[in-house]
């Protein structure tokens, strides 16, 4: 095999194996560094065995190959796949706003300080006020809401 056919397979190997990195398996994973790595030994090849000119041209030709590919990757819908796509509008313990200070109820999980407690139209996770362990079954009262957190203490 020749010189310049081995220069000629790595650029092409190297070429083949973004495209398949761009394309196939986005990241850099094993195809972009063989890619990269066939690209580097293209150059090296070219300036060892061939002398400085040849070894420049091949390595000005590959540096453009290389922004070609990264132009190309950055404009192509390749990354498109990677992108999340659905709008998240997800709110947690929405059902603070359907209680008020004062309401009353039972818990349903111990409080420890954040526990379940069941009122007359919402359950909902809240906090106890003095940081006590409360167990399950006991009667609570609201005593704040601020910030979406249910404040409670128990009913003695």
């Amino acid at each position: 095999m020749t010189p310049t056919l081995i220069i000629i397979s790595l650029v092409l190997l190297g070429i083949l194996m973004m495209l398949i990195e761009f394309l196939i398996t986005p990241g850099m994973g094993f195809a972009g560094i063989v890619g990269l790595a066939s690209f580097v030994g293209a150059c090296v090849y070219a300036f060892i065995v061939e002398g400085t000119q040849t070894g420049t041209i091949v390595t000005a030709v590959v540096a453009v190959i290389v922004v070609i590919l990264f132009i190309w990757m950055l404009r192509g819908k390749s990354w498109k796949k990677l992108e999340q796509k659905e709008q998240i509008d997800v709110k947690t313990n929405t059902d603070v706003e359907k209680v008020a200070v004062g309401d009353k109820g039972i818990t349903l999980s111990r409080l420890v300080p954040i526990g379940k407690v069941k009122f007359e139209k919402v359950t909902c996770e809240v906090h106890n006020a003095d940081g006590t362990f409360v167990d399950p079954g006991v009667e609570v009262e609201v005593i704040a809401v601020e910030d979406n957190e249910v404040i409670v203490k128990p009913i003695n």
